[in-house]
């Protein structure tokens, strides 16, 4: 068991890989009441095309699979997991992002119990040719839920007006008619080839003793049986830099008028210091400009040019990029030229060393915070996982930060390469 103190939080990390590959992370906070529990695996929404295990050449499997199957995961051979984890005083959930499958539990109570019974419903499958087509039907309900909803379809038509090639431009659920396309066969073959312990990463933070922690996860691993690791080969994507469409109105019955204004960035960063370097100057070039003790978010709010809903954001994964600036206004086309005007004008935007000093510590103060929660901890800790950061680092990496590095983001503000998305009122 590896002990690794991080001397600016004052936080002691323990780790261990296990025989079988599965990478444990512990982190005690005792005197809190809740541990959460959260484990993944390397295996988003955007893995549909790749060499299966045992196999010499690429399969393409349906959009959606990974969600679709993160849905199958709860069914166990005596019942629905989350009874169980119910009836242990705690509760659980699951996500998909285009990057990842996460499962985890948050619980007061009986938190040895819970963590075995994470690892043992995320380390079996129980799939019958019956309930996947069950399945099938709540999903659908579930995609077309997400057509209804202006917020989803604004944000995700401004990712599929950036991507030509790339998956990240489909819905992470799928279509109606990928979902009804997939097959037991499919599931099992992404569940052997993803869910294997050396493709995932299991960290619990909270009320618990890192020696019988890993002492029961390891009694627990022992009793089962891997195939040996998998090397997992993904289709890469060659993605042209030019962006979809330029624009895209898209019709629905909403109060108030909402567009998103997108830019794709093509600069894929291979280095994953340098990638956190970009997305930590971005926040804070976002934050410099747009808080709301800003000049320019309150010059814009006096015009009506946006409104408390105005928000931006930042994206980056291992082979994609882009920022998004949103808002909820009756005049989006005031918006849209604001912002235009804003991109041809980013470099003559001055940001004093007095005024980045002070939202650099507004930021290390932020991130500080987040560790007094368990579920913040554990998200952000596997969220940075598999991009090859150690999130426990993260103030120390916005400490180094210089005024330099946060003036060198302006350049990825391209006209060129900028879309709207705007969903409009009926």
């Amino acid at each position: 068991m590896e002990e690794i103190y991080y001397t600016t939080l004052k936080e002691t990390m323990y780790h261990k890989t296990l025989e079988n590959g599965l990478e444990v992370y512990v982190l005690p906070k005792l005197g809190f009441e809740k541990t959460y529990g959260l484990f993944s695996t390397d295996f988003g929404s955007i893995d549909t095309t790749f060499t299966p295990i045992g196999g010499n050449q690429n399969i393409k499997v349906e959009d959606g699979i990974a969600h679709f199957l993160e849905h199958k995961m709860f069914d166990m051979e005596d019942g629905d997991v989350s009874h169980k984890f119910a009836n242990l005083g705690a509760s659980t959930n699951a996500f998909t992002s285009s990057s990842r499958t996460a499962y985890l539990f948050t619980t007061t109570t009986n938190e040895y119990s819970c963590i075995e019974l994470l690892l043992d419903f995320v380390q079996s499958l129980h799939l019958t040719k019956e309930s996947v087509e069950k399945e099938k039907g709540i999903i659908g309900q579930e995609i077309k839920m997400y057509d209804d909803d202006p917020d989803w379809r604004v944000y995700f038509g401004s990712i599929q007006n950036l991507y030509q090639k790339h998956p990240v431009a489909v819905d992470i659920a799928g279509t109606v008619e990928t979902v009804n396309n997939t097959t037991k066969e499919m599931l099992e073959e992404c569940y052997r080839t993803f869910y294997h312990p050396s493709n995932m990463m299991l960290v619990v933070v909270g009320n618990v003793d890192p020696s019988e922690t890993f002492a029961i996860i390891e009694k627990n691993q022992a009793k089962k049986s891997f195939s040996p690791k998998p090397l997992i080969e993904r289709e890469k994507v060659h993605e042209p830099s030019a962006i979809m469409q330029k624009r895209q109105v898209i019709n629905m019955d909403v109060d108030l008028n909402k567009i998103i204004i997108s830019i794709k960035i093509n600069d894929i960063l291979t280095d994953s210091k340098e990638r956190l370097k970009r997305e930590l100057a971005m926040n804070i070039f976002f934050d410099l400009l747009f808080s709301k003790s800003s000049s320019l978010y309150n010059e814009w709010l006096e015009q009506d040019i946006i409104n408390d809903s105005f928000s931006t954001n930042f994206i980056q994964e291992k082979d994609y990029c882009f920022m998004q600036l949103g808002v909820d206004v009756d005049d989006v086309e005031k918006f849209e030229s604001t912002i235009y005007n804003f991109i041809r004008d980013i470099d003559s935007i001055i940001i004093k060393e007095e005024d980045f000093k002070r939202i650099q510590r507004k930021n290390i103060g932020n991130f500080i915070n987040a560790f007094n929660s368990p579920e913040s901890i554990a998200s952000m800790f596997s969220r940075y996982y598999f991009e090859g950061i150690v999130a426990m680092e993260l103030v120390d990496e916005i400490a180094k930060l210089t005024l330099q590095d946060v003036e060198s983001v302006k350049k990825y503000f391209a006209e060129e390469y900028t879309t709207s998305c705007i969903v409009k009122k009926k």
